[in-house]
């Protein structure tokens, strides 16, 4: 996997890729219409942020590529690469149970809070890849 060059990338109908791990300096991108909906994308080397219509979909410390984020009714799915370990927050739906999956292997279950996020650390390196997937229980 590589860093999204361009911010912000169409995959599929519903997937896409977003985020530069590798900038210096601080980079947006607004206004970008995928399915119906409008992203913004907010990211460098100390952070990577997205958000859906205006509401918060996706954070992370340090700064991440993202690639193949796919948001389904009964949770998420996405693959992350970083530099180093990141602390990732997701906005799913509130007061709701989900299970976390990362690299296939099963991390617990976890809660979301009043606000629907949920937070999840990947033990990340350059040129490695990890999968996360969440999933309501």
């Amino acid at each position: 996997m590589a860093v999204v060059e361009e911010l912000l990338r169409a995959e599929s109908d519903r997937m896409i890729s977003f985020g530069n791990h590798k900038l210096a300096a601080k980079a947006k991108l607004e206004d970008y219409e995928h399915g119906g909906n409008l992203y913004k994308v907010k990211t460098f080397k100390e952070l990577t942020k997205l958000e859906k219509n205006g509401m918060f979909a996706y954070e992370s410390e340090p700064g991440t590529s993202v690639n193949r984020f796919e948001e389904t009714e009964n949770g998420l799915t996405f693959t992350v690469e970083g530099d180093e370990d990141a602390q990732i927050t997701v906005g799913l739906e509130e007061d709701t149970v989900y299970k976390v999956f990362v690299n296939g292997a099963n991390v617990g279950e976890m809660k979301t809070n009043l606000s629907g996020k949920l937070s999840v650390s990947a033990e990340l390196e350059p040129d490695r890849c990890v999968d996360v997937r969440v999933v309501r229980k």
